[in-house]
């Protein structure tokens, strides 16, 4: 396996691409479409800077998940939020119109109408205006965090306020010198906005070059379900002294930061791209220049995978899979439940999860017990790097009903599966169910990101006519999802050849992945001769990221981008 050393590097490269907590360490979908970005166009060179939080995950190292194309000509890896040497503490005062940016900064993340500040766009502010050890040490640092702390939440523990103003703005400081040392670089591609895309913005801010901007799900979006969640900040007045819908002040702090940085990287975006209609318009609403919003939707190996077919059994066995990480926001607990539910009406059926599992161990354990609670395992799997130490063969041939198979070749398990599922509270566009289309496995799933119109149809009339790739329930409903599971599954009702033809026929028809490289193709040609305002005067010549005046839509110039409202 490659170190750090080993990795490729190089002076200048066409496009950058940003990976926050993705590629090439951790698989999944992002992870999955860079790869596939890289590997499809060979005619571009790229370089992937990753930023991730720490170098480990619950104490195991970080490891290279992907094979890395001859095209991939720099890659160099950073952590927001590893143990490292601080800047010598000495006495400092801080530069007086320096602190005030950082106060309107400030401002911008704890007030609904307050924008960034200009000085944040200019790289000098970082390392020289307010250095990073201003911001640690100085005195008008100090002197801004109890001004801040009295006048906004003094009924928090000051110790919980003041680490978490340093971990918001901390970061800033760190990619702001990575952005510095960047190779040359033609165009800056981030998958999402936070902090993937606060570097690419800034990088194009300070280079004058192109940026554009792929959201896979919506990042401001998924943070805030995170924050609102998250029971590791729990500091909040007594109940009798809260004012109505009253919530905590720190987890707001932190959805208005990521919230501003989203605003921030719509504002600099040459394009705003998305997967579907309905993400597209998710991004307009959180303050994209809908002018510059478009959407390309994924692709995937069609024939590849439609070549796994000629293993598929005439009547496919009874099982359900769930191809998806074993966190929190897959709802892996609801899928759990549903195959118990079905499993009355259909005694045989089997639940099969595979992706990685050591992502939230904490949460995999959860899973676990339940199933074994339920009775529907004997007892609980043990994993080795994401990998079962039961072979897939002793998996398959195990009796229990939900089996956890950790990284495993989808090929050789879409075959073997009746149906594919997702049980997710969020989602983007997600390629697993493009992929089990090829592959000849309808899907039933949550009616979350673009799942409906996958499996239902959305791009135009034609694709609505080819009909239902299977079903669409609500979140969180095992009920729903097991009688689903029950309707498609009674084979002799004509449904689920139904269902598995109408996906072949969607994917072949409007998810080609030719399709897909192709549109990127001709951005990337578009934008590597020329710079930030060459591009804007082409993409859309009024530039406008508050209120739009304007209501047509620019004149496309590449042939396959679909869904435009």
């Amino acid at each position: 396996m490659l170190n750090e050393q080993e990795f490729p590097k190089s002076d200048s490269v066409d496009i950058m691409l940003f990976s926050e907590g993705t590629f090439p360490y951790i698989r999944g979908g992002v992870s999955a479409w860079l790869a596939q970005l890289m590997q499809g166009l060979p005619q571009f060179s790229f370089g992937v800077c990753f930023i991730g939080a720490q170098d480990n995950i619950d104490g195991e190292p970080l490891k290279i998940s992907y094979k890395f194309p001859p095209n991939l000509k720099h890659l160099e890896v950073h952590y927001m939020f590893q143990d490292e040497k601080m800047p010598t503490v000495e006495k400092r005062n801080g530069d007086k119109e320096g602190f005030e940016a950082i106060k309107k900064l400030y401002k911008s993340f704890s007030q609904d109408n307050f924008s960034m500040p200009k000085e944040i766009q200019d790289i000098s502010f970082y390392n020289k205006k307010v250095k990073f050890e201003d911001f640690l040490y100085a005195k008008r640092s100090w002197q801004f965090i109890d001004e801040t702390y009295s006048k906004n939440c003094p009924d928090i523990p000051f110790i919980d306020y003041f680490w978490t103003l340093r971990n918001i703005h901390k970061p800033i400081w760190i990619m702001a010198d990575i952005v510095q040392k960047l190779p040359k670089t033609k165009i800056f591609h981030a998958p999402s906005t936070g902090y993937a895309g606060f570097m690419a913005t800034l990088a194009s801010y300070n280079t004058d070059r192109p940026y554009i901007l792929t959201e896979h799900g919506i990042y401001t979006r998924e943070r805030k379900i995170d924050m609102f969640s998250a029971d590791w900040i729990e500091f909040k007045k007594p109940s009798l002294l809260q004012q109505p819908e009253e919530y905590n002040y720190i987890k707001k702090m932190w959805v208005s930061f990521f919230d501003r940085i989203g605003r921030f990287c719509y504002e600099r975006s040459n394009y705003t791209l998305s997967l579907f209609n309905g993400a597209k318009n998710i991004q307009i609403s959180y303050g994209a220049d809908k002018n510059r919003c478009y959407v390309i939707p994924n692709g995937v190996d069609v024939a590849g995978l439609e070549a796994t077919m000629v293993h598929r059994l005439p009547t496919p066995k009874p099982i359900i899979t769930l191809i998806g990480r074993v966190v929190p926001i897959k709802d892996i607990k609801t899928f759990i439940r549903a195959i118990k539910i079905a499993s009355l009406s259909i005694p045989d059926i089997e639940g099969w999860i595979v992706g990685p599992v050591e992502e939230d161990m904490e949460y995999f354990e959860e899973c676990q017990q339940m199933a074994v609670s339920l009775g529907l395992k004997e007892g609980k799997q043990h994993f080795k790097e994401n990998r079962s130490e039961l072979s897939q063969e002793e998996l398959e041939a195990h009796p229990d009903k939900i089996k956890f198979f950790g990284f495993s070749n989808i090929k050789e398990i879409l075959p073997k599966s009746a149906l594919q599922t997702l049980s997710s509270i969020s989602e983007g566009m997600p390629l697993v169910i493009l992929e089990g289309f090829a592959a000849g496995v309808p899907c039933v799933a949550t009616d979350v990101g673009s799942c409906r119109d996958l499996i239902d149809g959305a791009i135009d009339d034609e694709d609505k006519a080819i009909g239902k790739a299977g079903a669409v329930v609500g979140i969180a409903n095992p009920g729903a999802l097991a009688k689903e599971y029950v309707k498609l599954l009674s084979f002799e009702n004509g449904q689920w050849k139904r269902a598995q033809e109408a996906g072949l026929k969607r994917v072949r028809t409007y998810y080609e992945q030719s399709m897909f490289l192709k549109e990127y193709a001709a951005i990337y040609e578009e934008a590597l001769v020329r710079d930030w305002d060459e591009l804007k005067s082409i993409v859309f010549p009024y530039y406008t990221p508050k209120p739009v005046p304007f209501v047509a839509q620019p004149q496309r110039r590449f042939e396959v981008i679909k869904w435009q409202a």
